[in-house]
């Protein structure tokens, strides 16, 4: 019989009812014992109510209101459920893994945990402040949660499914690393944890997976944008990694195309970029009255800076006595009334295959790009007011990247363990793209700047011949 008074229940939209602990258990033994609930209403984990999940998109789609707060409660409860479809193929292959108890709480507080770095707007703020002190929401998180939430970690002994034994302890420094990217420097760590890595930074991972399915229903894009159950079933780990059942491969091409159709669609839409890149015009002049400080010098500070505290204070700035100050406060105040600058005026997304040099392409240096366009249009149009705007979706990890090589494939007809890219259908996406856009202040221009983009993408030929 489940523990009912021990737990609780959050109702989602997206994943129905997701159990947590709350309360400890009766008795001296649980008397130290911390439960989910305590993660969940920690005042870093509320703080995420007032930091959106889409960082522009919410401006443009009026229903996609949602926070970061909600997502990553999904992915807590996706990590669940990866563990459930996994953990049996992992204690086969790895048989020095700690206890389904140790794994899955493990699990969870990662996925509960792994947004707490953030910042307003999300990540924008991780390219115009965070790094600026090299940092990253995500190692800035491992920082929170060696500070604040290591204690606590320690003090976990189990989830809605599963109990740690006797003996275990969870260890925060693996939460630390299961959030953070990997880089060529990381220290070597068990197997097993190398493994359930994947589950947070390979191609299908319990962020990812929540957000697609999040932001797909939240926008209006769909209601099931893709299969989870069918990837999740034909899911586990080998001897190489965490790899799919060639029936599930449809499923895993299905989930990357939708995430890349949310990426031009929502993520990248034409306005949402408009909104981004006002938004780094105001961060890189306003980050000094904003958060002049490296964040790991003051965290409590940090913690109090969302996105209500940050568009309350500058909602203020053209009040103020400081000619600057007031300067940047106008140019706030029409950011505020969604009064733009830039307008689109043509679109061309540029795919790259595996092997193809997208960084020595000039669609991957805005400025390179921005001066091609010009050198491309009449004499007299040479010095029009323009932004150009490069947006980069990673379709899949490129093999030279120290997150590829960590999805493989198993094949119905002979069980052999194969690389995904050895099929022509995985084969065929895209390693990257880059939707090429250019902006003007008005529509006097377009079809000299339409004209120099097509020069630049090779746009153009013969249309098809019938509707097939």
């Amino acid at each position: 019989m489940r523990d009912f008074q021990h737990e609780s229940l959050s109702h989602d939209p997206v994943h129905g009812y997701i159990p947590f602990t709350s309360d400890s258990p009766a008795g001296d033994a649980g008397a130290d014992e911390v439960t989910e609930q305590q993660f969940i209403d920690h005042p870093w984990l509320q703080r995420l109510r007032q930091i959106h999940q889409l960082q522009g998109a919410w401006w443009v789609f009026p229903s996609a209101e949602h926070t970061r707060f909600q997502h990553v409660i999904g992915s807590m409860h996706l990590a669940s459920r990866a563990v459930e479809a996994l953990y049996d193929s992992l204690r086969r292959e790895c048989p020095d893994v700690p206890s389904r108890g140790y794994v899955e709480s493990l699990m969870r507080l990662a996925g509960l945990l792994h947004d707490v770095g953030h910042g307003p707007f999300g990540h924008l703020f991780d390219s115009e402040v965070l790094a600026d002190f090299g940092l990253t929401h995500e190692t800035l998180g491992g920082e929170i949660i060696r500070r604040d939430f290591a204690d606590m970690i320690r003090r976990v002994r189990g989830n809605p499914n599963s109990r740690l034994q006797d003996g275990e302890t969870l260890d925060p420094e693996q939460i630390a690393l299961l959030i953070t990217r990997p880089t060529n420097s990381d220290p070597e760590i068990p197997r097993w944890l190398q493994f359930l890595r994947s589950l947070f930074c390979g191609l299908y991972t319990v962020d990812n997976m929540d957000f697609v399915l999040r932001d797909a229903y939240m926008s209006g894009y769909s209601t099931r944008a893709f299969d989870l159950q069918r990837m999740l079933y034909y899911s586990f780990f080998s001897e190489h990694g965490l790899t799919i059942y060639e029936r599930g491969l449809s499923a895993v091409v299905r989930f990357i195309a939708v995430r890349a159709e949310l990426f031009h669609a929502i993520y990248y839409h034409r306005t949402v970029r408009v909104i981004e890149l006002t938004l780094q015009d105001l961060f890189a002049d306003s980050k000094q009255y904003l958060f002049a400080h490296n964040p790991l010098d003051n965290l409590a500070d940090y913690r109090r800076l969302t996105e209500w505290s940050l568009l309350e204070q500058v909602g203020r700035w053209h009040e103020s006595d400081d000619e600057a100050l007031r300067d940047l406060g106008r140019r706030w105040k029409r950011f505020l009334n969604r009064d733009l600058d830039w307008k689109m005026v043509c679109e061309r997304t540029v795919f790259f295959q595996p092997g193809e040099p997208e960084r020595s392409s000039i669609f991957s240096h805005e400025k390179v790009f921005e001066q091609a366009v010009r050198d491309r249009l009449p004499r007299n149009l040479k010095n029009l007011p323009l932004k150009v705007d490069t947006a980069r979706h990673v379709h899949r990890p490129g093999a030279d990247r120290p997150t590829a090589g960590q999805n493989f494939l198993r094949e119905s007809a002979t069980g052999r363990i194969l690389r995904l890219d050895d099929r022509e259908l995985f084969r065929r996406i895209p390693t990257s793209s880059r939707i090429c856009r250019i902006y003007a202040q008005d529509d006097r221009h377009n079809t000299e700047l339409s004209e120099a983009m097509d020069q630049l993408t090779g746009a153009g030929g013969p249309d098809d011949v019938t509707n097939m």
